[in-house]
């Protein structure tokens, strides 16, 4: 499902170039399950952008289904990614001024799902916060945020789900509950 081959993200600086990835290689397969571990700042989230084809690497490549995802143009990476990547950030990527149900709507409304909101409040429902879906996110708190964030992914079902410290701002119950949904 997802490969990559020696892939590197340098970055430039005050103090010149950066290398915050060198030489990754690995694959994905369908229906697996992948944790990256490390301390703060070893790269954990550029991998991740790459991965997703949100960010293109300095070497390397990253194929997705076969195909040369980050080869792509931005346009083209997005197409794949409406089709089959899920991306929850860190920071969530809230839009201010929609609620939870049309931040969940949005993604699949533009995939052209005509039950988008149908299916955006069961998810979530799953993750325990249809009795706020007509909350703006400056109304919820950080864990009812990331609750969002997470149901968004969810919704448009992806290939390739990928999480961000997705159970970062939760308590210990609530992330147990999104670590059962996600695996």
């Amino acid at each position: 499902m997802l490969r990559t081959n020696n892939l590197g993200k340098r970055v430039r600086s005050s103090d010149g170039e950066l290398a915050i990835l060198e030489g990754v290689s690995l694959e994905i397969n369908a229906g697996e399950s992948v944790a990256i571990v490390g301390p703060s700042g070893s790269g954990k989230s550029t991998l991740l952008g790459l991965l997703a084809g949100l960010d293109v690497p300095s070497s390397g490549k990253v194929l997705l289904d076969g195909q040369p995802f980050s080869e792509l143009s931005e346009d083209d990476r997005a197409t794949m990614r409406s089709r089959y990547v899920g991306f929850v950030f860190q920071n969530f990527q809230l839009l201010p001024g929609l609620t939870a149900l049309e931040n969940v709507t949005l993604p699949m409304e533009l995939a052209g799902d005509k039950l988008a909101k149908q299916s955006a409040m069961r998810f979530l429902e799953r993750v325990g916060l249809a009795d706020r879906s007509r909350h703006y996110p400056r109304q919820l708190s950080g864990g009812e945020q990331q609750r969002v964030a997470l149901a968004r992914a969810f919704a448009c079902q992806p290939k390739l789900l990928f999480a961000d410290e997705p159970t970062g701002n939760l308590d210990a119950k609530t992330g147990e509950k999104i670590k059962d949904l996600l695996f």
